[in-house]
């Protein structure tokens, strides 16, 4: 940390509307929301724009919830979630997360795995649904007293980066956590981290230039949840070692999200011996795909991925399911809003074959997942689901997990280092092994050169939701794991990326 910067409160507090700059190439290509949280199929990058994937996610109440389980921390203790008592104090934490706006879903998400995460640590219940919404709340985890003050961003850069100067001025919070869109969590760095000495916990936020460009890494800057990067990166580990499709076609949107979806697709698969036979920028929101898809396969392509979000997801699966094609269509598994829409386009496509067969019949995956409640076996994760359904009625979904572990990593930080302190969050998360997560003990790792957290990711097949499953609003979801992609090989590689902080 650099101890020379002014103080924030002096700093942030001469700046009002000021020192805002214009940050463009962060919102993904359609109205699914683009921007961050990236969610879905296929979808990944390098570059900016988290957006989506081309499933374009999103979710909803969610809340995440709390899990049993004790923790890790590294003291000696007991039966209370792994706390112990020796470390005690006050900590302010600003959460910025989308309440309002288009992408509400994504900040519910954000905000009750935050809140779950410390739930468990607690070994307590977490706050309940009426918290995920602007206002103050306390809460304590063992002798650790807990200020949270959640703002809402409305999917608003400006809003975004206003609030966190509020709060950090007004309010003198010792860490930032937020926000959905990733251009709005890249004003927060170049606007308020940068100009203060206050930490910040991107999330949702998914361009994987946050955590790998120089321009936007920074030692004070973490992220646990996935990014767009590992998204592709695992996809194209899976086609290239796991399948027997050898040629592959790229599609993305003539924006940076797309290209770097394609980007991210295009190095994996080569590298590893793939051929890309087929590659092409198109406009968002393109509706004419028959002629795109011919191409393709005449080109010789045996799978393909898409680089775009569901506007554009529409008309393109429309397209490929009602067309007799011999191509396999591979991606990212998307939260359950995305899933609803395509979903229901399946269940239309396929009609009586609507069926898991039907589905592997039509070449419709299989595909990756971040996090679902339904890929990892773990008593973390078992208790985690449990707490969930009780709180919000629903099954924690793919944001939610990676903000589980953030907050997760915060009061092991302060167990770890023995003082509860922004200098101690960032010291203490630096280079963490992440105890309690839903993917496990010790299921993520902050990487040294950048602080974005690494973890393993699945690969399942779509399969019709039962009725069975109350808990999970969509008509499709993903399956049984088929694969695990090791941590190691989603993450973009020290040498590829301009950030490091080692």
């Amino acid at each position: 940390m650099d101890r020379e910067k002014l103080s924030r409160r002096r700093v942030l507090g001469t700046l009002g509307a000021s020192g805002v700059i214009a940050l463009a190439g962060c919102v993904g290509d359609d109205d699914d929301g683009g921007d961050d949280g990236d969610d879905g199929s296929g979808d990944s990058d390098t570059d900016d724009s988290d957006s989506d994937s081309d499933t374009g996610d999103s979710d909803s109440e969610t809340g995440d919830s709390d899990s049993d389980s004790d923790s890790d921390t590294g003291d000696d203790d007991s039966d209370d979630g792994g706390m112990t008592d020796d470390v005690s104090g006050s900590f302010t934490i600003g959460i910025l997360q989308d309440y309002t706006g288009p992408l509400d879903v994504y900040g519910h998400q954000g905000t009750s795995g935050f809140y779950s995460g410390l739930a468990h640590k607690a070994d307590d219940d977490p706050l309940g649904e009426n918290a995920i919404d602007e206002g103050g709340y306390e809460y304590s985890v063992g002798n650790i007293d807990l200020e949270l003050l959640a703002r809402d961003t409305q999917f608003d850069p400006s809003q975004a980066q206003q609030l966190a100067e509020d709060l950090v001025a007004d309010d003198d919070v010792d860490l930032l956590y937020g926000a959905v869109s990733s251009d709005s969590a890249i004003r927060i760095i170049s606007q308020v981290v940068d100009r203060t000495d206050v930490p910040f916990i991107a999330g949702p936020a998914a361009a994987a230039e946050i955590t790998a460009d120089g321009e936007t890494c920074r030692d004070r800057v973490f992220r646990a949840n996935e990014n767009t990067a590992m998204d592709a990166r695992s996809g194209g580990v899976y086609i290239a070692e796991s399948t027997d499709v050898d040629q592959v076609a790229l599609f993305g949107s003539d924006n940076s999200f797309g290209r770097s979806v394609v980007n991210n697709y295009k190095q994996v698969l080569e590298a590893r011996g793939v051929e890309i036979v087929f590659e092409r920028e198109v406009p968002e929101g393109q509706e004419e795909w028959s002629g795109l898809l011919n191409q393709a396969e005449e080109a010789g392509a045996q799978g393909m991925v898409g680089g775009f979000t569901a506007s554009t997801l529409i008309p393109f699966g429309t397209a490929f399911l009602q067309g007799d094609y011999q191509m396999r269509l591979f991606g990212g598994f998307a939260s359950r809003l995305t899933l609803g829409a395509v979903g229901g386009l399946l269940a239309d496509a396929l009609g009586d074959n609507f069926t898991n067969e039907g589905i592997e019949q039509a070449q419709f995956g299989p595909f990756t997942t971040r996090y679902h409640w339904n890929q990892y076996d773990n008593d973390i994760n078992d208790a985690f689901v449990e707490s969930h359904v009780e709180a919000y009625n629903v099954v924690p979904d793919l944001f939610t997990g990676g903000a589980f572990t953030a907050s997760s990593a915060v009061i092991q930080a302060f167990h770890e280092q023995g003082e509860v302190s922004s200098d101690a969050l960032i010291e203490g998360m630096s280079g963490m092994t992440v105890t309690d997560t839903p993917k496990g003990e010790n299921g993520y790792e902050f990487q040294e050169y950048n602080n974005q957290a690494r973890s393993d990711m699945t690969v399942a097949p779509v399969e019709v939701t039962p009725e069975d499953q109350e808990a999970w609003p969509a008509p499709i979801m993903p399956g049984e794991p088929i694969e695990t992609i090791d941590a190691d090989n989603v993450t973009i590689p020290a040498d590829e990326m301009s950030c490091d902080l080692s």
